[in-house]
């Protein structure tokens, strides 16, 4: 009996997957437990397993599909089985019937629009009982114009050259090969705007892919990319996002990490430190530890902070579940574990998500400061940038050069407005300033007023 293959549901809030790699195709034997394809979601990869043994009836979606959770993917059985009960309906299935060739009324070549310059349009393979060759008017004008119209990829109906081919050579599309011609029929390849052979034609070795551009390696857009691109853009377009910038003195900081290496105890970095201080300074602005959702606002009693880490597949966010609730030690044992999980590729979904407050620093790269873009609903994120040397002026008039880190706090002006978020920034750099580690030395933990 054929049992279908669901694209599993990777954490309550994944509502799809992608589906970037098929490791088996129609025909081939599995055992249960075998990987029949690689998925992803908006951060991390998974093996999709067969549930069964048995053979691989039919794949139901290609490689790079954006697939919805709990959807029939593949269908595993006996040999022979017909699956296509198993397939699941798409909006290009139930989009309305096909139109049919042969009973489609002639087209007239003037209701297409002439063929962009340097672009050769689509062809249409040639079907059963169509009329191939060269149209009448594309010939005259090929006469006039002293062009070969059988040297021309032909866009009309069954690959015939019409009018709109003869324009567009005109108009810089160069004229194909025999042998480049059949590469743009069969195998969809575009000729450059200028071929290598005599006078300009197009040869077989001059053609390439859709979309080549010169010069450059093309690369698609896609997968954790496109996600990453997509959330950006939206994080953009629906907030309104303003950036306050400040600056601390990390003497204190400094000295605190000393005085912890010389007394034996675990080694803790400055990005720690940041996020100790920062984390309970939250508590005391639930205002920025909170989410934007259009008509409400939900503040959070504790912070679950997340960290931007840079891997090789990608930007990631592992959030830290209540993190307020754990001591220095045991805060930045977690932010490296989750960060070493993510660059290893075995984090879990639900740890990318439910964060309410996320931290990025680019310090380590030599950024001295720069503008984080919301991982929304958050309402607020934290950039931190590297150490660099400021001028402060002392008590008594003189000037002294520090070590200082700046600070970059954009938040959404539609959850909150510029005055709260300075009195938070303000507060965060006076904690930093004056940092020891002790929540009562530091007023870290109280409770928001």
């Amino acid at each position: 009996m054929a049992t279908p293959v669901i694209m599993p549901r990777q954490g309550q809030s994944v509502e799809s997957c992608i589906l970037t790699e098929w490791k088996v195709a129609p025909g081939d034997q599995v055992e249960e437990g075998s990987v029949l394809a690689v998925i992803e979601t908006d951060k991390a990869s998974f093996d999709l397993e067969s549930p069964v043994a048995g053979t691989v009836l039919d794949l139901f979606w290609e490689a790079d599909d954006d697939v919805p959770v709990l959807a029939n993917v593949t269908v595993i059985g006996d040999e022979g089985e017909d699956a296509s009960g198993f397939r699941p309906v798409t909006e290009a299935a139930s989009s309305g019937p096909s139109v049919d060739s042969t009973s489609s009324p002639a087209i007239s070549e003037t209701s297409v629009p002439a063929a962009s310059v340097g672009t050769v349009a689509s062809p249409v393979s040639a079907a059963e009982g169509s009329v191939a060759g060269v149209s009448p008017r594309a010939r005259q004008l090929a006469m006039r114009s002293g062009i070969d119209p059988d040297s021309l990829l032909g866009t009309g109906p069954g690959g015939r050259v019409i009018e709109r081919d003869v324009q567009g050579a005109l108009e810089g599309t160069p004229r194909l090969s025999a042998s480049a011609s059949a590469l743009a029929r069969e195998g969809g390849l575009e000729p450059p705007v200028h071929g290598g052979g005599l006078s300009g034609m197009a040869l077989a070795s001059d053609m390439r892919e859709p979309g080549s551009i010169d010069g450059a390696e093309v690369v698609p857009v896609k997968g954790i990319r496109k996600v990453i691109a997509d959330r950006m853009m939206q994080s953009l377009g629906n907030t309104a996002q303003l950036t306050l910038h400040a600056a601390f003195d990390v003497t204190a900081a400094q000295a605190f990490r000393k005085a912890r290496k010389e007394s034996g105890e675990p080694k803790v970095s400055l990005n720690d430190v940041i996020s100790h201080a920062l984390i309970h300074t939250l508590l005391r602005h639930p205002d920025l530890n909170a989410h934007f959702l259009g008509d409400r606002i939900a503040r959070f009693e504790k912070v679950s902070l997340g960290t931007a880490v840079d891997t090789d597949r990608g930007l990631m966010v592992p959030v830290l579940s209540k993190a307020c609730c754990l001591s220095l030690d045991n805060l930045s044992a977690g932010i490296r574990g989750l960060a070493e999980e993510c660059r290893e590729g075995t984090i879990q979904p639900d740890q990318l998500t439910g964060g309410t407050f996320t931290l990025t620093n680019l310090g380590m790269l030599g950024v001295e400061h720069f503008t984080p873009v919301l991982n929304i609903p958050e309402v607020a994120i934290l950039g931190v940038g590297g150490i660099s040397i400021r001028p402060v002026r002392g008590e008594t008039g003189e000037v002294n050069f520090v070590d200082s880190i700046a600070l970059s706090l954009t938040m959404d002006h539609q959850a909150i407005d510029g005055a709260p978020a300075a009195r938070f920034l303000k507060d965060l750099v006076e904690t930093l300033e004056n940092y020891s580690g002790d929540p009562a030395a530091n007023k870290i933990g109280e409770s928001s007023k």
